[in-house]
Parts: structure tokens; sequence; C-alpha cells
């Protein structure tokens, strides 16, 4: 994702540079409230064309609902 006009950061230290330590990320896309995770990717199946898997660790996650009020 090139453009991250629409996403508010949750997590992570400000960069967005995966080689930089700065993931995973999570993002909340203001366009629709959707999650939009940045992450390393998970080799544990293949999924559908067009989707990816991304392993999160939990206090990412965590991180990301404190921020959201949840």
């Amino acid at each position: 994702m090139s453009e991250r006009g629409a996403l508010t950061r949750l997590t992570g230290t400000g960069n967005g540079e995966c080689g930089e330590k700065d993931c995973p990320n999570v993002y909340r896309d203001e366009t629709d409230g959707g999650i939009v995770v940045q992450g390393d990717q998970c080799a544990a199946f293949q999924p559908p064309a067009g989707e990816a898997l991304v392993k999160i660790p939990e206090h990412v996650l965590r991180e990301a609902v404190r921020a959201l009020g949840w």
C-alpha cells in the first residue's frame, strides 16, 4: 500500500517500514472502518488469490484494541 492517507495507525513506531523493526502494524481504514494489517507473511497454507496470511503477535492486537477504545 503506497497511499496511507485514509489509514490511521493503531500500532507501531511510526516509520511504516517492516525492515526498520516497525512491523507488524495495524491500521484502521477511515473510508470504511476496516482493519488493515502489515506484517511478516505466514506460509501456513496458500490462501485464495488476492489474499495473504500475516502473523500478528497478541500484544500488537491488544495495542490496536486499546487504541480503538474497545
